[in-house]
């Protein structure tokens, strides 16, 4: 069993994963009119997906210097089948919250465990494999809104769910036979101290959280109530603004190739500066434009940029942090940075509910962005932050 097939299936599996994520985003509005509520009111419920995805990072992280990589990747797969059947039957809006945290503390899990994993497994490219298992996991994002559609056509929202939690039951099998017939790399096997890792690459992990935290928070407040705002802010009815999403979600999956090509070539610092810059103009020029062709254009830029970050964010942190403290120091970022974003969905719907405009929100939001990153070009200039490693290199 090759180091590639063993890959193949880990792609399959962020599919999945990341599917069960964001698949919430493109249900709101059929799961609104069946509970009776109102569509900004569950932003809730897609924070709860993103929260749940932030809550275990930490914990796995401490997991893994106890546990093989690959045994808690297959757990997370078990995990994302029984929670899945669970979001389906529920009932209320209670009830949906909970199941989208625990189908999110799946992915959480398998992102914390997966990422290093990757990296391991092809320690001489590692933004080339990161971009490709990144690009996986956005097809899932890319076909969601496809995916709800279809399923909606035929059935209700709830065989959604049935239909992930039957396919991760197929795919966590594969992964576990895999990966019982190969060696696996023990390039984590001194990596037994969660807190010594965390104080020792403390300045790296920080620089992740802060370049990425803020414009996740725009980007998952922006993508999870993406269709109510279209309906809302720009009169585009449901069907288009599910069409459109998936567009935005498309264009991600060449920004996570091309961008985690370009990581392996290029300093990950201005890297990073410059996709953020562009991410946060393009969300406020999304604000601005009004007609479905110049809206549908923009979306592109947007989904384009604020996919690029994660190979980018990802390939700088795993490529400079050393063996030893690589998975735990990798989960303190992730955990921060994901707790952070998550929040996104839930402020915007509490915001919106509450009387807000959403022009107004997104604008706030995009400045924001944009008056943090012009700061860390700053302390960049002046190297004030960690350079990471070599591109296309482990530490």
């Amino acid at each position: 069993m090759s180091r590639r097939q063993l890959f193949g299936s880990l792609c399959a599996m962020v599919f999945l994963v990341n599917l069960a994520r964001v698949i919430f985003a493109p249900l709101l509005q059929p799961v609104a009119a069946d509970l009776g509520v109102t569509t900004a009111s569950l932003g809730v419920v897609t924070s709860a997906a993103w929260l749940g995805s932030a809550a275990p990072r930490l914990p796995t992280g401490y997991l893994l210097t106890r546990v093989p990589r690959h045994y808690v990747v297959a757990a997370t797969g078990g995990l994302l089948v029984g929670t899945s059947i669970l979001t389906a039957l529920s009932q209320s809006v209670l009830q949906l919250a909970l199941g989208a945290s625990l189908m999110g503390v799946s992915s959480g899990m398998y992102f914390t465990a997966a990422n290093p994993l990757v990296s391991e497994l092809f320690p001489d490219r590692v933004g080339t494999v990161i971009g490709v298992h990144g690009m996986s996991s956005q097809v899932g994002a890319a076909v969601a809104p496809l995916v709800v559609s279809a399923v909606l056509f035929v059935s209700d929202w709830r065989t959604t769910f049935l239909c992930i939690g039957a396919i991760a039951a197929v795919t966590t099998v594969a992964f576990v036979l895999m990966a019982g017939r190969m060696r696996l790399p023990d390039a984590g096997s001194e990596d037994r101290d969660l807190f010594a890792a965390i104080r020792a690459q403390w300045a790296t992990v920080l620089t992740g959280i802060v370049l990425l935290g803020a414009s996740g928070f725009l980007w998952n407040g922006l993508f999870n109530l993406f269709g109510d705002y279209l309906e809302v802010a720009k009169g585009i009815d449901p069907g288009t603004g599910r069409l459109l999403l998936s567009v935005m979600f498309a264009a991600g999956l060449p920004a996570f190739l091309i961008t985690g090509q370009l990581a392996d070539r290029v300093p990950n610092v201005p890297l990073l500066i410059a996709l953020i810059a562009c991410f946060a103009c393009s969300v406020f020029v999304l604000t601005v434009v009004e007609s479905v062709v110049a809206i549908t254009a923009v979306s592109l830029f947007v989904g384009y940029f604020a996919h690029s970050l994660y190979p980018a964010v990802d390939t700088y942190l795993l490529a400079s942090l050393p063996d030893h403290h690589r998975a735990s120091a990798y989960a303190m970022y992730s955990a921060i940075m994901s707790l952070t974003q998550s929040l996104g969905s839930g402020v915007v719907g509490i915001l919106v509910t509450r009387g807000g405009n959403y022009t107004l929100i997104f604008q706030v939001l995009a400045v924001t962005v944009g008056v943090l990153v012009a700061g860390m070009f700053v302390l960049y200039r002046f190297d004030k932050l960690p350079a990471g490693g070599e591109p296309g290199t482990i530490a």
